[in-house]
């Protein structure tokens, strides 16, 4: 196995595993749904009682601009990466490049874009190779500001085994004349770091589950592990899918 990982993860699934760690609740992240921070307000409890120091409220260090680099970096790799894919499945693939689903695109607007358009295939289609120095930068820069000068800084300074946020809000459909309904989250510093983030059920909003979301630094899935899996087992609010008749009325 590669240095830091390990050949199995099963020694971590712990019933007691928060009891003793410091928990980080990063409340900035939080505000974006009042039904939302009462799961939260329930699981900080629910934390408490297994054992756990809730450390509340945290912030990260202001990482101004790196929404921005992080967008030129999916640009670039979403372009990369699909015509990689589109190369490796062969000639008899239908089409080859984004270049070419792009104009298939525009050639069948009526039937393949009805409702909305394709911007982020059309600038991601302006980027260059990986190569180059405006996204070499955005990468380097978007990973240092979420990572050592982001989660790393946060997490020494309050000394935290790990730190919490909302994974996102209610569940929501896609309308055809607004869109998307996305109303917070808190995925984005470990994505963009790297970083390792475990989500697990916290409860239910109109019948749907939400989810609580445990990310920290860099190789900590062991601590992760025990923590979700000790709020896992200490709350047991997973629910069994099932499959509505009609969409609920929110």
């Amino acid at each position: 196995a590669a240095p830091h990982v390990l050949d199995d993860y099963t020694p971590f699934l712990d019933p007691d595993g928060l009891r003793g760690k410091r928990i980080g609740i990063v409340r900035d992240m939080l505000g974006f749904d009042a039904r939302v921070d009462g799961l939260i307000e329930d699981a900080i409890q629910a934390m408490t009682d297994a054992g756990a120091t809730v450390v509340d409220p945290v912030a990260l260090p202001d990482q101004g601009g790196v929404g921005g680099q992080s967008y030129q970096v999916l640009l670039y790799e979403f372009k990369a990466d699909l015509n990689a894919y589109l190369e490796w499945l062969g000639p008899d693939a239908p089409v080859r490049s984004l270049e070419e689903i792009i104009a298939f695109n525009e050639a069948n607007a009526a039937t393949s874009m009805p409702y909305f358009g394709q911007e982020i295939m059309l600038m991601a289609q302006e980027k260059g190779p990986l190569t180059d120095r405006e996204y070499l930068d955005a990468l380097a820069g978007a990973k240092r500001r979420t990572g050592p000068e982001g989660i790393d800084r946060l997490m020494d300074a309050e000394n935290l085994d790990a730190l919490v946020g909302a994974t996102g809000g209610p569940a929501w459909v896609t309308d055809l004349v607004n869109g998307d309904h996305f109303s917070g989250g808190s995925s984005s510093p470990a994505a963009i770091s790297g970083y390792p983030n475990i989500t697990v059920p916290m409860g239910a909003i109109q019948g749907l589950p939400v989810g609580i979301s445990f990310f920290g630094r860099a190789w900590s899935e062991p601590t992760l592990l025990q923590v979700a899996f000790g709020f896992e087992q200490a709350t047991g609010h997973r629910m069994k899918p099932t499959f509505r008749a009609q969409a609920v009325d929110f």
